[in-house]
């Protein structure tokens, strides 16, 4: 077991295999989005047990636009009923809800409902839960160069370094995550938090994230807490 020494503050998750899951089991991809709901819930319940402060998921990304419009559309109308139903019980566990994305690209009902979960949800200090909706990293990075960019238009001898960087990244008042975990057996980040991930330790499952629940949760941490972390130096 991962001793509360070694528990990661922060957590990121890339959530796979949804659309397989339902496959096996004769059902549109949609139906296995709609299982993987009871996993977020899992997951959130557990963070908050074990003391983690920021779990981030990964439920869009840019590229996904891409896919079958009847799948995309039934999946912001997921995540709009999702918001809804659940900023009671994030008020009632202390959950703090944030979403980072190209978050233009959503609808105006959506957006609007994500604004006002932020904001009723702003003072609660039990665990960040952060949703990464139409996010790529290479957009990050671009947006974050383009807005350094414009806030120093005409300066001159102003350089961009790591630390500037991270300042402006849609990420800058969350802490790099410590761990990152992908179910069904993929072995890749995708595009994923590609600046914030560079010292991230992965852990990749064949687990389809349906059937992702604490004890898959808890074998992460587990080999998380097995890690010697170096950041590049010697011990």
């Amino acid at each position: 077991m991962a001793d509360q020494e070694k528990i990661p503050v922060h957590v990121s998750i890339i959530m796979d295999g949804n659309g397989r899951w339902a496959k096996m089991r004769g059902e549109e991809r949609i139906f296995g989005h709609k299982a993987g709901a009871d996993s977020v819930r899992a997951c959130v319940e557990y963070a908050i047990e074990k003391g983690i402060k920021y779990l981030s998921l990964f439920a869009f990304s840019e590229e996904n636009w891409g896919r079958p419009v009847a799948e995309v559309e039934g999946l912001m109308k997921m995540m709009l009923k999702a918001i809804l139903d659940e900023t009671p019980s994030f008020m009632k566990n202390g959950i703090r809800f944030k979403a980072i994305g190209n978050l233009s690209r959503l609808s105006e009902g959506l957006r609007n409902q994500i604004d006002e979960c932020m904001a009723v949800t702003a003072g609660n200090t039990n665990l960040t839960l952060i949703i990464f909706l139409s996010y790529s990293g290479k957009w990050d990075i671009l947006q974050a160069v383009n807005r350094f960019m414009q806030d120093n238009e005409g300066k001159e001898g102003m350089l961009l370094d790591a630390d500037l960087l991270s300042r402006y990244l849609s990420t800058r008042d969350i802490p790099d995550p410590d761990l990152l975990i992908r179910t069904s057996g993929e072995q890749r980040i995708s595009n994923y938090m590609l600046w914030q991930t560079a010292y991230t330790e992965y852990y990749f499952t064949d687990v389809l994230w349906p059937d992702f629940r604490k004890t898959q949760f808890q074998e992460a941490l587990d080999a998380f807490a097995m890690r010697d972390r170096r950041y590049g130096k010697v011990k």
